[in-house]
């Protein structure tokens, strides 16, 4: 299937969010090793709803189930290697209005294709500015290494993340673990099937105990409406009591 060459498509979309959510809440998705090409621009729009997650405010962090997500990612690419990405995130909780719920600034740099390796590389690196009503921490730091491989028309990406809390009563905690991964298969020229994976282990040196970390398997798959267009649809389950059991999520992408 033909590839959009970014981070990710863009995306207009349905569910999700949480203080515990394995994922990012507002975007949800593995990235994939491709830049956006030099001089282009990307848009995705997220649209995401959380069906069941937390009940109950945490440190007065709203609770996550009935919150939607819609999120506007803007990506330019600075050079064939390099992209830079601006967002704007906003929420909704059951009966509420709409809220400014942050922005994002987001640089890219992926190992260019002469390098010759056996797998394709990328690293992002994004900072967050989210509001309190969404998140304790005033900023927050995501390091998110891209590691793919193709086989055949199966793709394999990987993205072993770490985050943690610049600013806030999170930055006492240091790094939080929170891998994710993506199988994909290529069944017709318009259409990926997937299975998207997201965790949350707590710290890299002190995993939290089992049943106390996050698992959310994702199944749905991309389709292609035009030839810089794709669409993503997505439903999440979630395998613990804790973060959220059932979101879904649509991704609407756009390269022009």
């Amino acid at each position: 299937m033909p590839r959009l060459f970014l981070p990710t498509p863009m995306s207009l979309c349905l569910l999700l969010a949480g203080p515990l959510s394995a994922q990012d809440p507002f975007e949800i998705q593995v990235y994939e090793y491709q830049t956006t090409p030099t001089g282009r621009w990307n848009l995705e729009t997220h649209l995401n709803y959380t069906a069941k997650g937390t009940a109950e405010a945490e440190n007065d962090v709203a609770p996550s189930e009935g919150q939607t997500h819609l999120t506007f990612e803007l990506t330019r690419g600075i050079t064939d290697v390099f992209e830079l990405a601006g967002y704007l995130v906003l929420a909704s909780r059951t009966g509420a209005r709409t809220d400014f719920a942050g922005w994002r600034i987001r640089p890219r740099v992926r190992a260019p294709e002469s390098w010759n390796l056996p797998v394709g590389l990328s690293l992002s690196m994004e900072v967050g500015f989210p509001t309190s009503d969404y998140e304790e921490n005033s900023a927050t730091l995501e390091v998110r290494p891209i590691i793919e491989k193709v086989f055949g028309r199966v793709q394999v990406d990987l993205n072993p993340v770490i985050g943690r809390a610049l600013s806030g009563p999170g930055t006492v905690d240091g790094w939080d673990l929170e891998p994710g991964g993506r199988l994909g298969l290529t069944t017709t020229d318009r259409l990926d099937l997937s299975v998207e994976y997201y965790a949350s282990l707590g710290s890299p040196s002190d995993l939290l105990p089992a049943d106390e970390q996050v698992h959310q398997f994702f199944f749905g798959g991309d389709y292609a409406l035009a030839e810089n267009i794709i669409f993503n649809l997505g439903i999440g389950f979630g395998t613990t009591d804790v973060g959220n059991r059932l979101v879904y999520k649509s991704r609407l992408g756009w390269m022009f």
